[in-house]
């Protein structure tokens, strides 16, 4: 390895990677998702698909990290030379997603001193889309730059360059023994305030309720192994990076597992108190659930507002402690992207850490800028649309190939089972070479056709060429990368 540096201990590991893996998609999107897709019937795809896809790659990415003792770019040049590019590619693509990402988180920050006296007033959507934002027309009109948003940003972005300069024990281990308690402290006060308000228990109903119809349609299928693919931080560099930290002989079954498990627990039990509050929303407003039902950041930013301002008591405490978990599982996994990225620098072009954190976080800064705009929700959108729905999971269905038909998904199962508690049978070298890449080619698939027949949104072609390009661009830079020589022996 290029830095003697390992975690200190194997708790400090799992909370790091259950931080990486619980961010803000956990909070805003897998209640949602459930509910739009069979409600508590929902589970049973979903928990198929953790033990199909999810603790299968997270096996692979976890094994691959331990064995090849480096991040995903040296990982895949230990492999080959020529699969060096699919270990950038992640690396790219990632580095893409921490400029908006670090936006997003931005918004929950500045929504921390909203919350001390509800800044929105009646009017939150009204507030979050002018007031805050200041939202043009398109994303033709670019607007200036949201003076208040971009010291966010830059202090965000602050904040993870000195966790990650620090190192792995000193500065990633230490902050998320601090973060992953704190964060399920604050979810758990939340869940309870949620579950305890007047019309909780309809709201509740409505997420649990089974519709076990929904069951024979596919894209509830594919709406749990989408779930699933994107709520782990697989594919993206991250947890091979992580697991490069650990000791050769550590457990990877059981780390897998637990990672795992934890993240989709978190899920599951926010889930319920976000449907808690929307139930009392409905109850209080007098309208059906499915009026006051969103997702993503109308739910966080609009919808939750809403529920603050109809709290019968301690409006501004739960607003703040709301808005402070959003920020915690934003830096939480914000810093396993910036490690992700950070990693194959030093290993690649022999930087010290502090060099690689410095230039990732000025670049990091540079590109959250677009974002920062009047137009940056509508950037946000179609780049994180391309990005991750034919980026992230073209690099999936690449890795299934190159470790488990060209590395021998057999040998690496040979590796980790002598060192795991229990042992993994052929059922994971079937799900590596054949489920998961057919999942993942399908969902790909259908996002073509959708994209080919509906295009995304109603952007002009214009915004939707903009998502094409970023795409291909960190494919091309991958490859770029892939073709300069390495400063050092390894």
């Amino acid at each position: 390895m290029s830095e003697n540096n390992q975690w200190g201990s194997r708790l400090g590991f799992i909370l790091a990677t259950v931080g990486s893996a619980v961010g803000l998609g956990n909070i805003w999107r897998f209640s949602y998702v459930a509910y739009e897709n069979g409600g508590g019937a929902f589970l049973i795809p979903y928990l198929v698909a953790l033990l199909t896809t999810g603790i299968p790659l997270l096996i692979l990415e976890f094994g691959f990290g331990t064995k090849m003792r480096g991040s995903t770019v040296l990982a895949y040049k230990k492999l080959s030379s020529k699969w060096e590019w699919i270990g950038w590619w992640p690396v790219i693509s990632v580095f893409i997603l921490l400029t908006y990402y670090i936006v997003i988180v931005s918004w929950s920050l500045k929504y921390i001193f909203y919350a001390f006296n509800q800044a929105w007033g009646s009017n939150p959507e009204g507030f979050f889309y002018g007031t805050n934002l200041k939202l043009t027309s398109g994303i033709e009109s670019l607007g200036g730059v949201n003076l208040t948003v971009l010291i966010s940003v830059v202090a965000l972005w602050a904040i993870n360059y000195f966790i990650v300069y620090n190192g792995i024990e000193k500065g990633i281990e230490k902050a998320s023994k601090i973060f992953m308690p704190l964060l399920a402290f604050l979810m758990l006060i939340i869940t309870i305030r949620g579950i305890t308000l007047p019309g909780a228990v309809a709201g509740i109903n409505k997420f649990l309720n089974p519709d076990f119809s929904q069951l024979l349609n596919s894209k509830v299928w594919l709406a749990a192994y989408g779930q699933i693919f994107f709520t782990l931080s697989v594919c993206f560099g991250v947890m091979i990076t992580y697991a490069s930290y650990l000791p050769k002989d550590s457990d990877v079954v059981n780390n897998s597992f637990i990672t795992a498990l934890a993240n989709c627990a978190f899920s599951f039990i926010v889930g319920i108190g976000v449907f808690g509050i929307l139930g009392y929303m409905a109850t209080h407003s007098g309208v059906p659930l499915e009026e006051v039902v969103t997702q993503s950041i109308g739910l966080a930013f609009i919808a939750f507002p809403k529920a603050i301002n109809m709290l019968p008591a301690f409006n501004t405490l739960f607003g703040v402690l709301f808005f402070s978990a959003l920020v915690i599982a934003g830096i939480s996994s914000s810093i396993s992207m910036v490690e992700a990225v950070v990693k194959p620098l030093n290993d690649k072009f022999g930087w010290s850490r502090k060099k690689a954190a410095t230039v990732v976080a000025v670049l990091g800064v540079l590109g959250s800028l677009i974002f920062t705009t009047g137009a940056g929700l509508y950037f946000l959108d179609i780049i994180d649309y391309f990005n991750m729905q034919f980026g992230i999971v073209t690099i999936g269905i690449l890795q299934c190939i190159a470790i488990g038909w060209i590395y021998k998904s057999t040998k690496l199962r040979e590796f980790f089972n002598p060192v795991s508690n229990f042992q993994i049978g052929s059922w994971w070298d079937f799900t590596i070479k054949y489920l998961t890449p057919l999942v993942l080619g399908i969902m790909l698939i259908l996002s073509f056709i959708s994209e080919i027949k509906d295009g995304y949104g109603d952007y002009p072609i214009t915004g939707l060429r903009i998502g094409w390009l970023v795409a291909l661009a960190a494919l091309a830079l991958a490859i770029i990368l892939s073709s300069v020589k390495w400063r050092k022996e390894e």
